[in-house]
């Protein structure tokens, strides 16, 4: 079966279940699991690749355990775990124990379960199971639907807002032409469309040795205020080959007064689609005292110019 028929196969089975309501909802119950997949594919990899690797998620949590098994757990088995194990157990996890602790920790700190059949929650579990995410073409296939969900999203409401299409986001990035090295900001990330986008661009134009790839995913920054599209991004960049995206921040980034951003947070490149036509809430305004204005357009305006290095460049 086809990566894209496959999604297809796992949104119908979803349909059917009586606890996920529209298409925002699907995608939310989607991308937990998804993250965890892949996540515990990545961890397979690098416990072959780092002799001293451990993952971060406890390892009856771990997806190869309760999950990769088709005849494994299901039914109300299945949801009592999620709900009394899993889900509060990985909301705890320390950051302390390293940064991918901190992704899943973040990830899982507004995840829900919103199915309510066990056995439809099996049979959605086993399908991602065919995903193999170590595989290289797999994944970079996988990327492409991810993508065009993100897209079928604008269909959903108001969660249309988290995404910019990518004939926009190749566009500018095209204009900018960020290489490896220089620091590059989203401040409203959304769910990683001009992240992923900067990236395919360095690595087609710019990458020629393992060292650039660690310098361009050394140089990335992010923030998204909302939980779902920032689990999506988060989910996003493990898709695109990154290993710790714990620079992607759930935070607003406007929350923070202006002239607390010093020199040492400018940066050279800001690429982002701030929400145009929104109010922030009481108080931010505070923040911007020359402003005096709710309107987040304006107010991520100012935040870009001030965070801007000499001779930076932005699109917008």
């Amino acid at each position: 079966m086809s990566v894209r028929n496959l999604v297809k196969s796992i949104q119908d089975i979803m349909r059917k279940d009586t606890g996920v309501d529209g298409d925002a909802q699907r995608m939310s119950q989607l991308v937990w699991m998804f993250f965890l997949k892949i996540m515990d594919d990545q961890d397979e990899a690098l416990e072959i690749t780092q002799d001293d690797y451990t993952s971060p998620i406890p390892e009856d949590l771990q997806w190869r355990t309760w999950a990769a098994d088709p005849e494994g757990i299901t039914g109300d088995t299945l949801l009592a775990f999620l709900i009394e194990e899993l889900f509060p157990r990985l909301k705890q996890l320390s950051p302390q124990q390293g940064p991918r602790a901190k992704v899943v920790r973040d990830v899982f700190e507004d995840a829900y379960n919103y199915m309510k059949s066990g056995q439809l929650l099996r049979q959605v579990i086993n399908k991602i199971n065919d995903v193999d995410f170590n595989n290289l073409t797999e994944r970079q296939h996988f990327g492409d639907i991810y993508e065009q969900l993100l897209n079928d999203l604008q269909n959903a409401g108001n969660a249309g807002e988290y995404y910019t299409p990518r004939a926009v986001t190749a566009f500018m990035v095209q204009q900018i032409d960020p290489a490896p090295g220089e620091v590059l900001f989203d401040p409203a990330c959304g769910t990683g469309g001009f992240l992923t986008c900067a990236m395919r661009h360095m690595r087609d134009k710019h990458i020629k040795r393992p060292e650039d790839e660690t310098l361009m995913q050394a140089s990335l920054r992010a923030v998204e205020k909302k939980p779902l599209p920032h689990m999506l991004c988060v989910t996003n960049m493990l898709l695109h080959g990154v290993e710790e995206p714990s620079w992607v921040r759930h935070d607003n980034t406007l929350a923070r007064p202006l002239v607390s951003w010093g020199q040492a947070d400018k940066v050279d490149i800001v690429l982002s689609n701030p929400p145009f036509g929104g109010k922030e809430e009481d108080g931010i305004e505070n923040n911007f005292p020359t402003f005096r204005t709710r309107e987040t357009a304006d107010l991520f305006l100012a935040l870009i110019i001030r965070l801007l290095k000499d001779n930076g460049r932005a699109a917008v």
